[in-house]
């Protein structure tokens, strides 16, 4: 038996998970069986982003550090036998980002205790990591209001020969979701060739981009559901559910190695038609009484109307000249400037768009569509783990727990759902109930005004 039993380093009230401004405090506790000599003992706690180029790999090629700080709590002098403790204390920066990890990256926050011995003898130390969430309010995003929409026309070719011209178009309910949240998906697809398609499916994607010398890119599909096909000539709609498993936000503010995004991918198989609906993932949902107050006012007549006559000659002026001229035309008027926010959404791969006619003759016929079903890959998480998101749904907000025999691990391994007595402090409830995949309608026929549109 060594002179060190143990030497631990303990937070107080078992607190895990921070915000950034916020204290961290506790303390290490030292267990001797002998006396030791020791020239310090010092704590420190860190917070950085590390990023590699191989698959969970822990030599980082690129660093970057938040803070940095080291106190003393012992001087130099002989520990006796038995057991002590050292209390600390340390302040947050409030620009510190959301703890996040990845398969290329980390960003880690921990708190480390350390005994510094005389020379030629062993040095101690431990320790142990901690957890922040720095929550991202979709309230206080721009141009977040409103669904996102869609669409891409497609040649349709088949053993080398055009047979006609696909139609997609796309749409979610809403730009932003919380963990819990359903995302509702719309489309309506138009079969203008002679041939069926193949199924048709809406997943929910994240793209984490490491910005390295030559930054990598990773794509992970989260949830995944899945439709029937199309007959020749038939134009229907389609319509699923989505529910969004416990994810990092979108958005890592103070982080400038890691970026996550989010999209809704609905494609078509057979032949590749796709598209994407960038959304933002953040821990407070939307708030839709504000949604109408954030709505833009359509300027006036008066606004768009220029000023005919600013300046008309006067009837003095006109006696001293020599015959009446016909008066200038009116300026035209202004066209209305769009108005278009700075704020990007998170960008998703391009989908090609292809221009064709639109029409055809809408066939009545029964449309075979495969049981829905919504299923979660097990690695798709990438996310400190046991960290939750508090304050992601209203507080009167009700928590059914997903049923059905027919929804397939629609939380996956990280049951980020609690359900009943027992749940961590941490999660939130769901604030809409989850949809019922094993009576799920099939998609319907496009409404009259959609069949009009694409026909003219």
């Amino acid at each position: 038996m060594g002179k060190l039993e143990a030497i631990e380093v303990e937070f107080n009230e078992n607190k895990v998970v921070y915000t950034p401004g916020e204290s961290i405090s506790g303390k290490v506790t030292v267990k001797l069986n002998q006396p030791i000599q020791c020239k310090a003992i010092k704590v420190s706690c860190n917070g950085f982003c590390g990023i590699t180029t191989k698959i969970n790999d822990t030599a980082w090629t690129t660093e970057e550090q938040y803070f940095n700080n080291t106190i003393s709590v012992a001087d130099k002098g002989t520990l006796k036998q038995g057991d002590h403790q050292f209390p600390f204390k340390f302040l947050i920066p409030a620009s510190s980002p959301t703890s996040f990890e990845g398969s290329y990256g980390k960003i880690i926050y921990r708190v480390r205790a350390f005994i510094e011995t005389p020379r030629f003898a062993k040095d101690y130390s431990t320790e142990k990591p901690f957890y922040l969430l720095s929550l991202l309010n979709l309230n206080e995003l721009p141009d977040i209001w409103g669904p996102s929409t869609s669409e891409v026309t497609q040649q349709f070719t088949y053993m080398l020969l055009k047979t006609g011209t696909i139609v997609l178009k796309a749409e979610t309910d809403m730009k932003g979701y919380t963990p819990g949240q359903i995302i509702k998906v719309s489309a309506y697809i138009h079969n203008q060739s002679s041939k069926s398609t193949g199924h048709i499916a809406a997943s929910l994607v994240q793209r984490v981009t490491y910005e390295t010398k030559k930054p990598t890119h990773e794509l992970k599909s989260i949830v995944e559901a899945e439709g029937g096909g199309v007959k020749s000539g038939r134009e229907v709609k389609w319509e699923e559910q989505i529910i969004v498993p416990a994810l990092p936000q979108s958005s890592l503010n103070g982080c400038e190695l890691i970026k996550i995004e989010y999209y809704v991918k609905v494609s078509l198989k057979s032949p590749d038609v796709s598209l994407t609906l960038p959304i933002h993932i953040g821990n407070v949902s939307l708030d839709k009484k504000r949604c109408h107050s954030k709505k833009e006012i359509p300027p006036s007549k008066n606004e768009l109307v220029a000023p005919e006559a600013e300046a008309e000659p006067s009837a003095s002026s006109s006696m001293n000249t020599p015959a009446a001229q016909p008066g200038p035309r009116p300026a035209p008027r202004p066209t209305p400037r769009s108005r278009m926010s700075s704020h990007s959404f998170p960008s998703a791969p391009p989908t090609e768009y292809h221009h064709g006619a639109e029409g055809g003759n809408l066939m009545n016929a029964d449309f075979p569509n495969k049981r829905q079903s919504q299923a979660v890959s097990p690695n798709a998480f990438s996310y400190a783990p046991g960290l939750f998101f508090p304050q992601n749904q209203p507080p009167n907000a009700s928590a059914p727990a997903p049923s059905g025999p027919s929804s397939r691990g629609s939380t996956g391994a990280t049951a980020p759902y609690p359900s009943g007595n027992g749940a961590h402090p941490m999660a939130a409830p769901l604030s809409h109930p989850p949809p019922d995949y094993g009576t799920s309608a099939y998609p319907q026929e496009a409404p009259p005004s959609y069949r009009e549109s694409c026909n003219t």
